[in-house]
This record gives structure tokens, sequence and C-alpha cells, in this order.
């Protein structure tokens, strides 16, 4: 079946981009970054459950770090969980909020998984400020408004989660090595240095945000 280009889908993810780099190392996106932060660490946690092992707590802390505490699991897919997880979960909102019309109801229902992610699993006060802010801000935002207002906020919650996922792996696996990085840790339980892992995974989020947003603006004819 023939597939046309949304191009108001094109231009507004596009703006979206240009005013969200360009913003990037302000204040102004310290509350995306603390989301993105959060869904970071859901990532580890999630790679963990899914290979055995489980949650013992995630924090957050204002200063934009994060900590997922887990026992068990594979440790070489935990690893690259937490940035290509960001990447994953911003990928899934921005198809949902191209590919249908049921915006409202994809932020009421993401706002209930963030209630409860953060009533189980989040020990910091922060973390809690965090995830219980999102997560009523959500859900007031598909209860209350506008199915478009809905779609243009998911848009830029995806975009920005998908961004986060390759502008910080630049930032802290590749253009410096911090010891204690989730690449160090790559790189002393298998081979090579740290910015080799950095460099992967980055690969890897772009090739897949090509894929993504191709998806997204395409549309049936």
């Amino acid at each position: 079946m023939a597939h046309k280009i949304d191009w108001k889908t094109v231009w507004l993810l596009i703006g979206m981009f240009v005013v969200t780099l360009l913003i990037w190392h302000t204040p102004f996106m310290f509350f995306n970054k603390a989301f993105t932060v959060f869904w970071h660490e859901v990532g580890h946690g999630t790679g963990a459950v899914l290979t055995g092992g489980s949650i013992e707590s995630i924090t957050l802390s204002p200063e934009l770090g994060g900590l997922c505490t887990y026992r068990g699991g594979w440790q070489t897919l935990i690893l690259p969980a937490g940035y290509l997880g960001s990447f994953l979960f911003g990928s899934l909102i921005i198809i949902g909020a191209a590919k249908t019309n049921k915006d409202k109801y994809i932020s009421m229902f993401l706002g209930v998984v963030m209630a409860l992610i953060t009533v189980f699993f989040v020990r910091s006060v922060f973390g809690w400020a965090v995830g219980l802010g999102f997560a009523a801000v959500l859900f007031l935002l598909g209860w209350k408004a506008p199915e478009k207002v809905n779609d243009i906020a998911l848009k830029y919650l995806g975009l920005t989660s998908t961004m986060y996922a390759v502008i910080d792996i630049y930032d802290d696996l590749i253009s410096r090595t911090i010891e204690g990085s989730d690449a160090y840790a790559m790189s002393e339980l298998w081979f090579g240095p740290p910015i080799m892992w950095g460099v992967l995974w980055m690969l890897f989020a772009i090739v897949g945000s090509f894929f993504v947003l191709r998806t997204a603006v395409r549309v049936k004819q």
C-alpha cells in the first residue's frame, strides 16, 4: 500500500528539534531532562526484570543524576538499557501520538504508569517530585486538555527523550570518559575502551531515530 508524507508532522518535529537543540544546555530544559532521567533509570530496571532480576530502588537528584539499584539480571542488557531505554520509550510515544487519535488516553496511561513506578520503586524526595509531578500533569492533560494539545505535548516529550539518548551519550560517554558510567562498566565487563561502547550506542540511537521518525511521518494514501 502506497504511503505519503505528513508534512505537517515533519515540520512540527523539525521545529521542536531545532528549538530544543538551541536551549538544551539552559535551565529551560531542566524538567524535560528530569523526565528523561526518570525513564533512563526505569530502562535499567526494566532490563534487569526482563533478564530475571528485580528492581530494588530508583533515586533521582536535583543535579539530574540517577541511580537504579537492582538485583540479578544480565549486565550486558542492563547497562545500555538506560540510554537506549529512554530512546525506545520516546520512540513509542512519538509513534503512538502520530499514528493514533488516542493521545488523551496515552497521556493518562503514562500518568498512571509513572505514579505506580514512583510509589513502588522511587526512594528519593526529588524522584517523588518528578515522578508524581509528571504523573499528575500527564493525567490531567489527558483528562482535561484537547486532543491536539495532548498530541503536541506527547510528540515533544517523545522527541526530547530520543534526543537525550543521542546528546547525553555523546556528552557522558564520548566527549569525556566518566569512571563508573554505563560505558565504563561495559568496557570492564567485556572489552574495548568506554568510548567504543558510547559510539556504538549512539549509532544505534541515531539510526533508530531515523526509522522512528520515518514511521511517524508516513501515512497511508
